[in-house]
């Protein structure tokens, strides 16, 4: 399908129109109809979801998930473009590596997959990779993370934030200081202390992101801190950015909903990294998205298989799904809340990290002769989550919860990657 328009659509300011599209592109926004006519009432049209922190485990992991089971789950979750972290086998540190994934992406067709480059040579932490290949390459990398991993050393993060700065490129830090988490479990707290497990700090985060808003600073780089977890944090980038630093911040949807008393059953459903922290973690980190201090939801997909998780909690793996309920989390926290509204919806879903990795075509505002990427969500829909979707993986957090908000359609390049909240396979799009 090539030409259509989506009629009686609601706009993220309130108004209704019909948006045409036509040969990929957004044609007409207003109240004329040409092509096929699709009824759209009742659904908010957004710009096409931005994901800047994904794991798709392609190449190497694909056990848990590939690129193309990774782009679908993506595309029902309404995103029309995911960042692929580099931890991978092998770590994506070459020019070489990027490339593939991102053909890889292309060839899956469902959303723009963007290769994340790593910072250090197979995030050892050792030495830098090769930084500047990859931002030359055909996947024209510009986010570098060694995700999973934190770069520690203060001296080779200095460096990394002067080198990428020479092109445009930010350096994406995984806080966590390595010797105050040695062995750790989760977080280190009331809860811990009773269920006998080694905590996580919050300190091990706050010192990192404290030392490196500090780096970026003295460099005149950017940084951009992954899943913010704890108050503390709030207040540390609220305090960088008042200073003026040139610092982005992202929280994942799963710190915006769960908290450490669900460790209590000892289901490694809930491990993860950075770990759950407590409700007057998630309450910091919900104002600190309304009021602008955190930038962006990013999901932090991280798809295991079901042996990494059906386990004794020690022996499991960190990580869970979230490409597919993401936005639904997204509305309880701005809009079902009635703290926020649709407009700072599309800035921490699409149009932000869009902005932070510098992403072509993606993130960009709903107007004629852009590129139709669009998705569209009915806001008054609840429901039931029950297992992973498309992806691989089914460790799934948020199993029996009712959550609010479905995605309806995803149009990526004005084809229908899902239609009536349906996979369209390719060749039928």
């Amino acid at each position: 399908m090539t030409n259509f328009t989506l009629v009686g659509v609601t706009l993220a300011d309130g108004t209704t129109a019909n948006i045409e599209v036509t040969d990929g592109r957004i044609s007409g926004i207003g109240k004329k109809s040409s092509g096929e006519s699709i009824s759209a009432k009742g659904l908010i049209a957004l710009p096409g979801f931005v994901d800047l922190h994904t794991h798709l485990r392609e190449p190497g992991y694909e056990q848990s998930e590939t690129i193309k089971t990774g782009s679908q789950s993506a595309a029902l979750g309404g995103y029309t473009a995911v960042h692929a972290m580099a931890n991978t086998h092998p770590v994506a540190d070459t020019a070489g590596v990027v490339e593939q994934v991102k053909a890889l992406g292309d060839e899956a067709g469902y959303v723009q997959v963007q290769p994340i480059g790593a910072v250090t040579v197979g995030l050892e932490g050792e030495q830098l990779a090769e930084l500047g290949a990859m931002a030359d390459s055909k996947a024209q990398v510009r986010v570098f993370s060694d995700d999973g991993k934190c770069v520690h050393d203060p001296l080779l993060m200095r460096r990394a934030l002067a080198y990428v700065k020479n092109f445009g490129g930010v350096i994406a830090q995984h806080a966590q200081d390595p010797r105050l988490t040695e062995n750790s479990q989760m977080h280190e707290g009331a809860v811990s202390a009773e269920l006998g497990l080694a905590g996580w700090p919050a300190v091990a985060e706050e010192s990192i992101i404290a030392r490196d808003v500090l780096l970026a600073e003295a460099a005149g780089s950017r940084i951009h801190i992954c899943h913010l977890s704890t108050a503390g944090s709030v207040e540390i980038i609220r305090w960088a950015k008042a200073r003026g630093i040139n610092v982005t911040a992202e929280v994942t949807p799963h710190h915006l909903l769960l908290t450490d008393e669900l460790a209590r059953g000892y289901d490694p459903i809930f491990k993860v990294n950075p770990p759950l922290r407590t409700q007057n973690d998630v309450l910091a980190l919900r104002g600190a998205l309304i009021d602008g201090t955190i930038d962006i939801i990013a999901t932090d997909h991280a798809p295991h298989p079901d042996e990494a998780k059906d386990c004794e909690w020690g022996a499991a793996a960190f990580g869970m799904l979230g490409l597919e309920t993401a936005a639904s989390i997204a509305q309880s926290v701005l809009i079902d809340s009635g703290q926020s509204n649709w407009k700072r919806f599309v800035e921490v879903m699409s149009t932000a990290p869009a902005a932070i990795s510098g992403i072509v075509g993606q993130g960009l505002e709903l107007a004629v002769g852009e590129v139709a990427n669009i998705t569209l969500v009915d806001p008054s829909a609840k429901r039931e989550i029950r297992g992973g979707g498309a992806s691989k993986s089914g460790n799934q957090p948020y199993e029996g919860m009712t959550l609010p908000g479905r995605v309806v359609h995803t149009i990526y390049r004005g084809a229908f990657t899902v239609r009536d909240s349906k996979l369209v396979e390719r060749g039928q799009q």
